[in-house]
This record gives structure tokens, sequence and C-alpha cells, in this order.
């Protein structure tokens, strides 16, 4: 019989392996799909008026994202690594194109950033290859 604690390991472990297929698609997207590639990528938001030091942290959030999230590496903080990107992608897309994902909106953004706030609270999941560290003392006790 399968407890509540079961279904939030399994949860977690989940929303772990689509956040990581997620970036993945973005990191594919960006390399081999987008015209130009990743340079026409980190060029168009330098000349929207990001510093070079905004598409280096997106990257690195999403190579993180799709290296440690899907085995279950730092499950924990890779997700909160990768929140202020996407509240970063939704003001980008907000100003630009409105709410909606409809018009390439920003609401697709924001449930990303539920989602990775949701894997920080939930933690590691099941089957993960090296769990986070505990938030605080008594959860390490809480896990067991």
């Amino acid at each position: 019989m399968r407890t509540d604690s079961d279904g939030q390991k399994y949860g977690a472990f989940l929303l772990r392996l689509l956040l990581g297929a997620l970036f993945i698609a973005h990191i594919y997207w960006k390399i081999a799909i987008l015209p130009g590639g990743l340079p026409a990528w980190w060029s168009g938001l330098v000349r929207s008026g990001y510093p070079a030091l905004v598409p280096a942290y997106v990257l690195s959030a999403e190579v993180l994202g799709a290296l440690l999230l899907i085995p279950g590496v730092l499950t924990r903080w890779v997700a909160l690594f990768a929140m202020p990107m996407m509240a970063g992608a939704a003001q980008f897309w907000l100003v630009r194109n409105g709410f909606y994902f409809t018009k390439a909106g920003a609401e697709l953004p924001l449930v990303w950033l539920a989602l990775l706030g949701l894997q920080f609270i939930l933690g590691d999941g099941a089957f993960a290859l090296v769990p986070s560290p505990p938030l605080r003392n008594g959860e390490a006790s809480a896990r067991t």
C-alpha cells in the first residue's frame, strides 16, 4: 500500500522528469531549430538591451536543468537557481506580447516558474542520485 509520502516522492520525481525534458527541448530549439542558432538567440537578448550576463545565466540555468534535474542531482537547488530566469522570461514576454500564451505571452513562463517553485518545495523525489541538503535541521529526520 502506498502512502501519501510515496505519492509525494513519485510526484516530485515525475515533475523532475518533466522539467528536465522541457529544458532539453529549449536547449535543442536554441541550437538546432532557431535560425542562426545559439549565437542568434544570444545576440537577440543583447540587442533587446540585456547585458551579456543575462543570456549567460539563462543558458547556465537551462543546461543545469537539463543535465541535473532528470537524474536528481541537487534538484531543489537547481530549481531555485532557474526560478529567476523564468521570472525574467515572463517579464520579457509580458511587455512584448501580453499575458496569454496564445500570443507568446507571459503565461507559459509563469507556469514554468510555478512548477520550479513546486519542485523546490517538494524536493528531490524518488530515485535522486545526489539528494539536496535539508532546508532545516528537522527535515533530514523527516525524510527517513
